[in-house]
């Protein structure tokens, strides 16, 4: 009788009821310490310990029909071995229960494969397998859905058309319950173990994210939701940048200046399909582009890497990719604090980089990194925003570190750093952003009311009346810039700035007195 020992990779997999069907006379050993760390993982809320739970739940089915003899044995380890398990804890105790009992170890993980091989006990590797089986979740997708939301105990819904241009309709009649939810999630999660092109970007207490061949799945459930809840999203087009119109300003733009490039947009407008198509086109450039995502959803071609966290922090890919040497990279949702600041330092160190960034206006997605870096390194930071709206580009700004006074300070004494935000095709400005004492202050240019002119004749005749003596004046904005002799200056200005004060109500200016 041949004898299996599998680890807690191959009841996750899913695989091994199947292939126990198919064989006869065989004696399954389950050590104990496999069931242990299936039971932790679905204490912490994990899909995966659910799913090998699963999984075992079937191989003891099998032992009722006498299609198969299981056993569960080996010492069931501590809790300090369990949190240690990526530390190989656990995958010895496995391997030795195997080498007592001169049984076949069973794994899906190379690593343990090739330490069972150098201790010499007998080990049967299950690679991925690569099939065009389609997935439950594939049946609530016509061509045109974007988008199927899911949640127990409600109508089944989705968004068909295209992005920025959808409608939420009904797909089915009846309510989905919980335990269709449960189902659909078991069958992904095995689907991701076994194929190449899937993986679980995110496994947590409450909610799980994974990428299923083109469909980004989100689970939520109790703590996180109040109900069992599934969204299921997908590309329904991949485009190209000379598919969409794009002006001549722009296409130069984005070829030869812009390596600061921010694309914005609400959510479903289409912003990721055109960050895919701005790094398509540097590749095909002959520029080396790799992307930043969590989770890995951009829908680029094989030249071009991704890249996630490693080990959860956008920072460390970032000192990853400095060693890679990218021209452009592509950093799809830019939205915590840490990815401004990674944005900023890898666009700081020479790399031109393309942000993904929600937005309501164009204006937001300038605004949302004041705050996380120096406010006057945000030109050098970014140089372009483009606004993506119904799919397409609606809104292009090019930014401008100068320094003067800001509009409506005419005075020259008012100088200041000032960010200037131009539409980046009339070449007209329509916002200034600068610091006015404490406050970062985003000023719109563009709808800002007129001055109201100054009359200088009635100006004069005023300072005539009030003032003894010489004296000139200038009009500067809304203020009047008096000059005077120096021996005449307190008596203008008077006892705590009382004469001047009295001359700014006449006036109805602002008054700044200096010495001629």
């Amino acid at each position: 009788m041949k004898t299996i020992v599998p680890d807690t990779g191959v009841l996750i997999d899913g695989r091994i009821s199947q292939l126990l069907e198919k064989e006869k006379n065989l004696k399954l050993i389950v050590p104990e310490a496999v069931v242990a760390e299936l039971e932790f993982q679905a204490n912490a809320g994990r899909e995966i310990g659910f799913a090998g739970l699963s999984e075992l739940k079937k191989l003891s089915q099998l032992a009722k029909e006498k299609q198969i003899d299981i056993e569960f044995l080996g010492e069931r380890p501590t809790a300090f071995q369990i949190e240690r398990a990526r530390f190989g804890e656990i995958d010895a105790n496995i391997r030795k229960l195997a080498r007592e009992h001169n049984a076949t170890l069973m794994t899906t993980d190379k690593v343990q494969t090739r330490v069972a091989e150098a201790e010499g006990i007998s080990v049967q590797y299950l690679q991925p397998v690569h099939t065009q089986a389609k997935l439950p979740l594939e049946t609530f997708f016509t061509k045109d859905t974007l988008s199927v939301h899911l949640k127990e105990n409600a109508l089944p819904k989705a968004k068909r058309g295209k992005p920025g241009d959808f409608q939420l309709v009904q797909i089915q009649d009846q309510p989905i319950t919980r335990k269709d939810i449960e189902g659909l999630m078991k069958e992904s999660v095995e689907f991701c173990k076994q194929h190449e092109r899937s993986f679980i970007e995110i496994d947590k207490k409450g909610a799980t994210v994974m990428q299923v061949k083109d469909f980004r799945v989100t689970y939520t459930r109790p703590p996180v939701s109040e109900a069992f809840e599934v969204t299921i999203v997908r590309p329904i087009t991949k485009l190209f940048l000379d598919d969409y119109t794009l002006s001549e300003t722009l296409r130069e733009r984005l070829d030869g200046k812009a390596e600061g490039v921010l694309i914005a947009g609400p959510p479903g407008s289409g912003k990721s399909t055109f960050a895919t198509a701005l790094a398509e086109h540097y590749n095909s450039q002959k520029k080396i582009v790799k992307t930043m995502e969590s989770p890995r959803d951009l829908q680029v071609s094989q030249d071009i890497t991704q890249y996630a966290p490693v080990e959860g922090k956008f920072e460390d890919t970032a000192d990853i990719l400095l060693l890679v040497r990218p021209d452009y990279t592509i950093y799809d949702e830019v939205r915590k604090p840490d990815d401004f600041r990674v944005f900023a330092d890898l666009r700081l160190s020479g790399i031109g980089m393309v942000g993904v960034v929600h937005a309501a206006q164009p204006i937001d997605a300038i605004q949302r990194f004041i705050g996380k870096i120096e406010l006057g390194m945000i030109p050098q930071v970014i140089d372009t925003i483009c606004f993506i709206e119904k799919g397409i580009v609606a809104k292009t700004y090019s930014l401008r570190f100068v320094v003067r006074p800001p509009h409506g300070m005419g005075d020259p004494d008012l100088a200041r750093p000032v960010i200037e935000v131009s539409d980046l095709e009339t070449k007209s400005l329509e916002y200034e952003i600068y610091k006015f004492g404490d406050e970062v202050v985003v000023f719109p240019v563009k709808n800002a009311k007129p001055l109201p002119k100054v009359d200088e004749g009635k100006v004069a005749k005023t300072l005539q009346r009030v003032i003894k003596g010489p004296f000139e004046f200038e009009v500067a904005g809304s203020k009047i810039l008096l000059f005077v002799p120096e021996r005449g200056m307190s008596a203008i200005i008077g006892k705590k700035g009382k004469n001047i004060l009295q001359l700014e109500r006449q006036l109805g200016l602002k008054v700044d007195v200096r010495a001629k």
